[in-house]
């Protein structure tokens, strides 16, 4: 039962980290330039929309990471 939670955070993370990084701003913009995020494009990455998308990510990420973790353990 407990694996099939921790699999089931690990999908949700996996979609998650595809959405925010795609989010990203890169070198020509990425999708967050669609949702307005090419108003403060002179300062890239200085915005607070930019900042909280990068917490969000480093914490979804983090989470994605102790999962695998987990389930490395359990299924062993």
């Amino acid at each position: 039962m407990l694996t099939a939670v921790i699999v089931v955070l690990q999908i949700l993370c996996c979609l998650a980290l595809i959405f925010l990084i795609l989010m990203h701003s890169g070198k020509g913009g990425g999708l967050s330039d669609m949702f307005g995020g090419s108003v403060g494009s002179a300062a890239a990455g200085s915005t607070v929309v930019e900042k909280n998308l990068d917490r969000i990510t480093v914490t979804v990420a983090v989470i994605f990471a102790f999962t695998n973790i987990i389930l490395l353990l359990r299924l062993q």
